[in-house]
């Protein structure tokens, strides 16, 4: 049983994924600082100096502290429930990113693949000396 988990371990397609997890982790921290740190805050400059990350509608008033609360930080710290839309506009950003360029990868990945089975399907050109020399060839044949 441990020799199958071994060679369960070592194959090629569980080391592919865990290199794809990892990369992915990573990639999904960089997409999630340029929405909330370059994509985001101009968007909120735009639209009049909005804090997309505080913006949030409490449905029901802290046990500790009453509203109105500057943040989602400090409404979230008072017991409130929030409806933390600023946090979900975050979230769908990030993910159109990510999906966007998943979309990229896949289609460049798409077309390498065209592109390679193409030229498998196309068998070389033969080169004009070996067809002169068929052609000579199949001459002497006939002659004989």
């Amino acid at each position: 049983m441990l020799r199958e988990f071994k060679e369960f371990a070592m194959r090629g397609n569980v080391i592919d994924l865990a290199v794809g997890v990892v990369i992915g982790g990573a990639f999904g921290k960089i997409v999630d600082s340029l929405v909330k740190d370059v994509i985001m805050p101009p968007i909120g400059l735009i639209l009049g100096k909005v804090d997309f990350t505080n913006l949030f509608i409490t449905l029901k008033e802290g046990t500790k502290v009453a509203g109105p609360y500057e943040t989602l930080d400090a409404a979230q710290k008072a017991g409130a429930v929030t409806l933390n839309l600023g946090v979900f506009a975050n979230v769908l950003v990030s993910f159109v990113i990510v999906a966007f360029a998943i979309f990229i990868l896949i289609k460049g990945i798409n077309k390498i693949k065209r592109e390679q089975a193409a030229a498998v399907a196309e068998p070389p050109a033969t080169p004009e000396e070996i067809l002169l020399l068929r052609e000579i060839r199949d001459s002497l044949k006939k002659q004989q």
